[in-house]
């Protein structure tokens, strides 16, 4: 069974450390989360939370120790992203960081052909400069699309000033991955405020809020009719479509055509348009439930490495309720068919 794991990160110090403030106005919670997670490989029978420092060393093997452990837990490809905030950096350096950092993506992968692949990072500051970012990447560097961190602003891609973007990568056939991040800050307080520093922070990111915010991403992009005005346009959205697909058919009831104006229900443009993946997620119940409403002809699979430990990744698709064509569906087939590799 070869395995394609489509949301696994590395990290950019230069866009880390430019970013910083940035994050440190907006987010400065961001290092409080709970860090409970594993100082090494465990035993667990599915992925678990590593601890921060520890992830980010990992992060930065693009190389023999990244292969070693994908060796370890039966992977053969990883595309591999960068969790860096890079819309969050200073304007004038922006185009300058973002390339470098997907000069670098590129020639890990050009290093293990084989076994690596990318997603582009953009300037989101500049649209069109994103935009010929994202061709450049595609077209010079073998990238499979970019994958952006959180909003590309203060807005989300259903603001037109994104639009020369996602055109692109229409007009590229490259799908675009919505990854989460920290909630707006207007929302953090009242929201996620009160509790234990911890509880808080946690709540507003990896518990609750930014999986949250990145499903009001997609329905944003879907209310504000970008399928419509570009119908080639594919996005991915992790941790099982982060919530979207529990609420799909309550949003087909609550908001029809006949309101949305849309050609289609919420449901039909989602399957046509958004593509899946576990993120570490092994749970049988959401895997049965997003084959019912989503369908497995629209899910890639992903680990979250390295903030989540690889345990568990082959066990789980062993002994997982999948046909055989399925399970190849899932495992790679929708994944070489999305992406071209």
């Amino acid at each position: 069974m070869e395995l394609i794991c489509i949301e696994e990160h590395t990290v950019d110090g230069d866009i880390r450390a430019a970013a910083g403030p940035a994050l440190e106005r907006e987010a400065p919670y961001l290092d409080r989360q709970l860090g409970s997670g594993a100082g090494d490989d465990t035993t667990a029978d599915r992925p678990v939370p590593v601890r921060m420092d520890l992830a980010l060393e990992r992060a930065q093997d693009l190389g023999a120790g990244r292969i070693a452990a994908m060796d370890a837990h039966g992977i053969d490809v990883q595309v591999v992203s960068y969790s860096s905030p890079a819309q969050l950096v200073p304007d004038a350096d922006a185009v300058r960081l973002t390339r470098a950092a997907n000069d670098r993506l590129a020639a890990a992968a050009a290093a293990y052909p084989d076994r690596l692949a990318g997603f582009a990072v953009l300037p989101w500051q500049h649209p069109q400069a994103a935009a010929d970012e994202l061709e450049r990447t595609v077209r010079e560097l073998g990238m499979c699309g970019a994958l952006i961190v959180g909003r590309p602003g203060t807005t989300f891609f259903d603001d037109p000033r994104h639009s020369p973007a996602l055109e692109k990568a229409a007009a590229l056939g490259v799908p675009l991955y919505l990854h989460p991040f920290a909630p707006l800050p207007q929302v953090q307080e009242p929201y996620y405020g009160g509790f234990a520093d911890e509880v808080s922070a946690t709540l507003s990111l990896a518990g609750w809020g930014w999986h949250h915010e990145a499903g009001v991403h997609v329905l944003r992009m879907i209310l504000g009719g970008v399928f419509e005005r570009i119908p080639g346009l594919q996005v991915i959205s992790g941790h099982w479509g982060e919530m979207v697909p529990w609420f799909l058919p309550r949003l087909d009831d609550a908001l029809p055509s006949r309101a949305t104006g849309l050609s289609g229900s919420i449901s039909e443009i989602y399957r046509e348009h958004v593509w899946v993946t576990p993120s570490g997620m092994f749970h049988a119940g959401q895997l049965a439930f997003v084959r019912d409403v989503v369908g497995l002809d629209r899910v890639m699979w992903s680990v979250d490495h390295p903030y989540l430990t690889m345990d568990g990744t082959r066990g789980f698709l062993d002994g997982a309720d999948l046909t055989d064509d399925e399970r190849h569906a899932v495992t790679h087939g929708n994944a070489k068919a999305l992406l071209g590799l």
